[in-house]
């Protein structure tokens, strides 16, 4: 079995892709599996940490308003899309996954033009433009949300997986990871997070929030400020009398590579309403306040977080809203109330399709193998 995957700009494109390649590992120790992302993103680095080979191609996103630069963009597709069938010819595919983001539209659309079976996976509730793109020559349209098939008509095979996750995400114990964190059985632990890219208005306001709560000493604490964040965050912390380099109650840190960990630990969440991370709070019940990007494709963060929200799984605070007090007594609140969190985490969970992996795999197996249905 060899399978060639593509998805990246964000982990939440990047970490589908690596669970489904991770299952087919598992179930065939034979497989052959190749990455292809852009070169020094996120997807690299991920990937790599993953264990999985990766090759490089250079692609940019369009503007979503009129720019000259959408030229290059277009002029980058195209060579991307000739070295994406070089490196298919040289692989030798027997399918070809694309997981979003814009690196996985050549990608997918050079092996959909060599007649080679390809599949797509969608993690929001409303579609981004290269899943719509590719979804109508793809044999399969893996989606995540009730309802995401009104926005894919004339596909040819449809089917509600729900978000894949890694094994280590609905394995890792609670008492385990509050063990190898060093959190006490009776602290209240907060995970935060602003993205892996770094939200500047999260970011912002969790400043205020960690100065705060490292006078008051309410929560333990770990914020990963993203990437673009750590570049302002640390300095900017410093000069309001919070080191980051020394270790006590509050961590902050630009990324979590061991996010099972401190997700199984959590008592409370704070963070962004991508499709993965709400894949990952509803598979294990965690009690959320959820603040949707407003800055993404059709506004879809924001339909995830309702998908949740509208049915008691966690707490939405729209950015317009925010502000450090207000978060702080939103998750105060929360300590103070464990009724309320197991009320949130239990709506939550309801919400859960923790067999996506399972199910894709299955579906891919029987794509490459009709004979054995």
């Amino acid at each position: 079995m060899r399978v060639l995957l593509a998805g990246g700009g964000t982990a939440g494109h990047c970490n589908p892709a690596i669970a489904i390649a991770s299952m087919i590992r598992a179930k065939n120790k034979d497989a052959e599996i190749l990455f292809i992302g852009n070169e020094g993103k996120i997807e690299e680095t991920l990937v790599k940490k993953a264990g999985f080979t990766f090759r490089a191609v250079k692609t940019q996103g369009f503007r979503r308003k009129l720019s000259a630069d959408n030229i290059k963009t277009v002029y980058l597709y195209l060579k991307a899309r000739d070295h994406c069938r070089a490196i298919i010819r040289e692989f030798r595919p027997d399918l070809v996954i694309g997981t979003g983001g814009y690196v996985s539209g050549p990608v997918v659309a050079a092996a959909q033009s060599m007649k080679i079976p390809t599949c797509i996976h969608e993690q929001n509730a409303y579609p981004g433009m290269t899943s719509k793109m590719l979804a109508r020559r793809a044999d399969i349209v893996f989606i995540s949300f009730p309802g995401s098939e009104q926005y894919f008509h004339g596909a040819r095979k449809l089917v509600l997986s729900g978000n894949p996750l890694r094994e280590e995400v609905l394995c890792t114990a609670r008492e385990d990871a509050r063990l190898k964190l060093g959190i006490p059985k009776d602290g209240f632990y907060l995970l935060s997070f602003a993205g892996s890219l770094g939200a500047r208005e999260i970011n912002r306001a969790m400043a205020d929030f960690i100065i705060r709560n490292a006078r008051s000493k309410d929560f333990y604490q770990i914020h990963a400020t993203g990437e673009r964040g750590w570049e302002w965050m640390p300095e900017t912390l410093g000069k309001k009398g919070f080191d980051t380099q020394k270790k006590g109650m509050i961590t902050v840190c630009p990324y979590l590579y061991d996010m099972p960990l401190h997700l199984a630990a959590a008592d409370a969440v704070i963070s962004r309403a991508g499709a993965i991370t709400l894949g990952e709070l509803t598979a294990l019940g965690k009690a959320a306040v959820l603040i949707p990007s407003p800055n993404v494709t059709h506004n879809h963060q924001y339909y995830n977080a309702r998908a949740l929200s509208d049915r008691g799984g966690a707490l939405l605070l729209e950015e317009k809203d925010l502000s450090a007090d207000r978060l702080y007594e939103m998750i105060l609140e929360l300590k103070q109330d464990p009724a309320r969190r197991r009320s949130l985490g239990r709506h939550a969970k309801e919400l859960a399709l923790p067999q996506a992996t399972e199910v894709i795999y299955r579906e891919l197996y029987q794509l490459i193998h009709p004979e054995r249905k």
